[in-house]
């Protein structure tokens, strides 16, 4: 069973408690992480969620979300998430924004998280773990952030609120 670490507005842990009963109409503040994946061709992989997904099946969202565990890094969290979901293991991964906190809700479902955004790159071809994704697609960064503010209502409310902070951030375009 997958856990989630709770913690207080200053980021404290305060324990861990099960992913899958965490994430309700009350979800308390806990860790997650948010990460771009680029390749070589400087494309963004893109994610559309998993029909088994307790939270916005079937959205569109970056690359790969998850929660690290008790004594994980965000950075860790993510390269084990990739090979599971995704069959990527050869990354190399930045954290650019460590503090990102959000609070969104669709149907009920709550999610509460203080997100740190990182950005990846590869070179591997992702292979799909279906129970995880759906599909999955690359697109340039600048025609991704057109699309997403033509068309919020295809992409989760975290990646949206994320494209926001990583647009005009200095540590992320310097990596370009």
């Amino acid at each position: 069973m997958e856990h989630v670490v709770l913690v207080n507005e200053n980021n404290k842990i305060l324990g861990t408690a099960s992913k899958l009963e965490t994430h309700n109409n009350d979800t308390p503040l806990h860790r997650g992480f948010s990460l771009f994946l680029f390749n070589k061709e400087g494309e963004l992989l893109l994610q559309q969620r998993s029909a088994k997904k307790k939270t916005w099946p079937f959205v569109w969202s970056n690359s790969c979300c998850g929660h690290p565990a008790l004594d994980e890094s965000s950075i860790d969290a993510a390269k084990r998430r990739l090979n599971f979901e995704l069959g990527i293991t050869k990354t190399k991964i930045f954290e650019i924004i460590p503090d990102f906190r959000y609070k969104v809700e669709l149907n009920g479902i709550i999610e509460n998280e203080i997100c740190p955004i990182l950005i990846g790159f590869t070179d591997q071809k992702p292979m799909i773990n279906k129970d995880e994704a759906n599909d999955i697609r690359w697109v340039s960064w600048d025609k991704f952030v057109e699309d997403v503010k033509k068309n919020p209502d295809v992409y989760s409310p975290w990646c949206i609120l994320e494209v926001e902070k990583l647009k005009n951030n200095k540590k992320f375009l310097s990596l370009w």
